[in-house]
């Protein structure tokens, strides 16, 4: 447990992981010790061979985990045994011959151009500060793709409304300049004239009834009842909205490159997820449009 300790200092002061990260990591690491503890009765991490983790694997799968769960717990793993190596606190890595199962790739979920104009055109929301603030979350999350994380750390010093820009704070604490609309700083001038008639030190931009920080089940909750109303994807979440953004954005034709930077993803390959909704757009219209399609 020591060395589960220790892990999560260096990611949290050295590899500047989110606490959020560090909480997964953290989980999935415990749960392997208390298998490895009950199984075959080793307290000893530098005792752990491939053949052991990959009877984890085996039982993960036979309890009906999914792969996408499996592999992050892999991946944690590998983070952890690269740890300990670096630290001389074990000489081999036993997860260099473990081979992460395949994840059935699927396409990211968004939601259509119509019913997104209907969430902001046809939803009737009041003129107080809890509707205008949902309002304004809801606007922000499709403008801007930023994650539900970014969303509620964002704070009144982050919006500079004279250069229309916004200041998050992403994965591992790198930050990114995202361009805001004139229509979106009409809602930041609505929003903001009642935020600073709130009595509470926070500096945070979104608050809860109790003018508290928000929390993500909070966000979450918003936007899966409003969402609601305008689709019927299986998905509604605030992720479901960085999705949209993205593929709306290509389909509007932006390059991938600029998609990438407002996104956050340290790597193209991430975002050219995006461009299978786009061919899958054109097939559909090819097959429409084409007399022998």
């Amino acid at each position: 447990m020591q060395n589960i300790l220790s892990f999560c200092e260096y990611l949290l002061h050295q590899k500047r992981s989110s606490s959020h990260t560090v909480i997964a990591y953290k989980k999935d690491l415990e749960q392997f010790f208390q298998f490895i503890s009950i199984q075959y009765s080793i307290s000893n991490i530098a005792e752990v061979n491939s053949p052991i983790i990959r009877s984890w694997i085996v039982v993960l799968l036979e309890e009906g985990n999914s792969t996408t769960s499996i592999n992050r717990k892999i991946s944690t793993l590998k983070t952890f045994f690269k740890y300990l190596q670096k630290n001389a606190l074990i000489t081999d890595n036993p997860l260099l011959k473990i081979t992460s199962p395949k994840v059935k790739k699927s396409l990211p979920v968004f939601i259509n151009e119509k019913e997104i104009l209907n969430l902001f055109e046809e939803i009737s929301f009041q003129n107080n500060f809890e509707e205008i603030q949902n309002k304004l979350i809801l606007e922000l999350l499709y403008a801007t793709g930023i994650r539900l994380s970014e969303l509620i750390e964002i704070k009144i010093s982050s919006i500079d409304l004279n250069s229309l820009t916004l200041k998050v704070l992403g994965k591992r604490n790198k930050e990114r300049i995202i361009p805001i609309s004139n229509n979106l700083k009409k809602e930041f001038d609505k929003f903001l004239s009642l935020r600073l008639e709130k009595d509470t030190t926070i500096n945070y931009l979104f608050l809860t009834k109790n003018n508290k920080k928000l929390y993500p089940k909070f966000v979450y909750r918003l936007v899966n009842n409003y969402l609601s109303i305008v689709t019927k994807i299986s998905k509604k979440s605030p992720h479901v909205l960085r999705h949209t953004f993205a593929t709306h954005m290509l389909n509007n034709g932006a390059d991938l490159n600029t998609i990438k930077e407002i996104l956050g993803h340290s790597n193209l390959a991430a975002t050219q997820v995006y461009t299978h909704n786009t061919i899958e757009k054109l097939k559909n219209i090819h097959k429409q449009a084409h007399p022998k399609a």
